[in-house]
């Protein structure tokens, strides 16, 4: 053996291994947390057309409740079906009840009719609101109710 000492090599190449390592597991979950976002960015825009659709078959409820077919509803439903716009199906419904407040200038009781009318709008294909998807990924469901009075 001759007195020259031995140089060892290799742990330059551990090392940049183990850089690459740790840079592949920060970009997995960059890519992770983005898909998380894109996710939560997609539900966001369901529950905004949901909640839209929802005022929408609200608002066609009072006008059938003041000027339509429902002037007398007793707990008279009907489905809108909003999927080409907006992939949104809407349940409305109305109910009304009459009361007597106070009297005329002739001394007759004032008869005031009061309607409850709410609406249900969800992204399922069957009604809304679907109680065995709303469990599931994805399902979104908004509700509106209002109440007025002649």
């Amino acid at each position: 053996m001759s007195g020259r000492p031995v140089r060892q090599r290799g742990l330059g190449l551990v090392s940049v291994i183990v850089v690459l390592v740790l840079l592949a597991g920060m970009a997995a979950a960059i890519v992770s947390l983005n898909g998380a976002a894109q996710a939560a960015a997609a539900h966001e825009l369901l529950a905004a057309r949901a909640e839209s659709a929802a005022r929408a078959g609200g608002q066609w409820a009072l006008l059938q409740a003041r000027r339509g077919e429902w002037t007398a509803c007793r707990d008279a439903r009907r489905t809108l079906e909003l999927g080409a716009e907006s992939g949104m199906r809407v349940t409305v419904r109305c109910d009304s009840a009459q009361y007597h407040e106070g009297r005329t200038a002739d001394g007759s009781a004032r008869a005031v009719r009061v309607y409850t009318l709410g609406a249900v709008a969800c992204n399922s294909s069957s009604s809304c609101p679907d109680n065995q998807r709303a469990t599931a990924a994805g399902y979104v469901e908004r509700h509106w109710r209002m109440s007025i009075s002649d």
